[in-house]
């Protein structure tokens, strides 16, 4: 009798806590039984290509909720980002060129300055949230407001209007759209990118104090605050170093579509979320790892590609990712009820 109890118990705990993860599953399996070819070695590359960038921004976005904020600002900084470094890196010789007269510039020039743009704004995001006391959700969505106004006047300007930013230079695009070739299975440099800057994350989120005090700010702030830890300092900090990380997804997105429009980056914020919570960051900050956010976007990219791969109408599409999301923050806290 206690043996069917406890085993009884066990199933309950694991579909309650994993049932985002079950969900998930059946949907991929759906999409596989219609159309077969969904798990050829091509897509794998494509759904790799298309993973990179995301994961890099939701390791950002990730930051600023394990201290128990969250950024709703991050599609427009991306945005923002993309039209600047898209303006800065165009070919020498094309016709439509923001800036006639400016000599070809180094990619990493372009980057750094969007990088050193966005971690101001970002800043300014964490010390409204750190010292003014904003909540981070009207701070940020506040910033996204003010970002995509921006980014529009610097995108809907003479001599060409609001078109988009092509003619990228060759050095990006090919950097981000080809890849190693291992037999039949193409390994994108995308790819290999987001494998270091996850490397670099997981250091920072495990191996040094930032990481430390980060998870002690989410957890209790209270309590670190009291433990001699400067909660402001680090808050303003993670809002920089998230900013930073979209800032680099930005030019990689630059290269990786050819061009960059004041659309580039809507709704990115959401997907960034999204995986976040899928892959077991906690809405109410100090619980998630560096592995379940790349599992989560991996997850996400799959249910986007596949969907679409099958030919499901993109409001349909829209509608399974907010169901998706609502499913998670359900379950992340009813965990933290019982946290409680």
């Amino acid at each position: 009798m206690n043996i069917s109890k406890s085993a009884g118990g066990f199933l309950k705990k694991l579909v309650t806590e994993k049932i985002i993860y079950l969900v998930l599953l059946a949907l991929i399996i759906v999409i596989i039984c219609i159309e077969p070819r969904f798990l050829s070695i091509i897509n794998f590359s494509n759904i790799l290509a298309q993973s990179s960038t995301r994961i890099i921004i939701a390791l950002g976005a990730g930051m600023v909720l394990m201290v128990r904020g969250c950024d709703l600002s991050t599609g427009r900084m991306i945005g923002l980002a993309a039209v600047i470094s898209a303006s800065l890196l165009q070919d020498v010789n094309y016709a439509y060129r923001m800036y006639q007269n400016l000599p070809k510039l180094p990619i990493i020039v372009p980057l750094f300055l969007v990088m050193a743009l966005c971690a101001l704004l970002g800043m300014i995001s964490g010390v409204c949230v750190a010292k003014l006391k904003v909540p981070p959700i009207i701070a940020t969505l506040a910033m996204q407001l003010v970002l995509y106004g921006t980014s529009s006047i610097y995108f809907d300007r003479e001599p060409y209007g609001a078109q988009p930013i092509g003619g990228i230079t060759t050095e990006l695009t090919q950097l981000c759209t080809r890849g190693i070739k291992i037999g039949t299975f193409r390994l994108p440099y995308l790819t290999i990118i987001a494998i270091v800057m996850i490397l670099v994350m997981w250091i920072l989120w495990n191996k040094t104090k930032f990481g430390k005090y980060m998870y002690a700010v989410g957890g209790n702030p209270n309590a670190a605050q009291v433990s001699g830890v400067n909660v402001n300092k680090i808050l303003i900090a993670t809002y920089a170093l998230a900013a930073v990380m979209y800032a680099i997804a930005s030019v990689l997105e630059v290269g990786r579509i050819g061009s960059a429009s004041n659309t580039t980056g809507n709704s990115y914020e959401m997907d960034a979320i999204a995986s976040c919570v899928v892959g077991g960051v906690s809405m109410s900050g100090g619980i998630g790892t560096v592995g379940g956010i790349v599992t989560g976007v991996l997850i996400f990219t799959v249910i986007n590609y596949g969907l679409s791969f099958i030919g499901v109408n993109m409001y349909w599409q829209y509608i399974v990712k907010g169901l998706i999301i609502l499913l998670a923050v359900i379950v992340d806290m009813r965990k933290f009820a019982k946290r409680k």
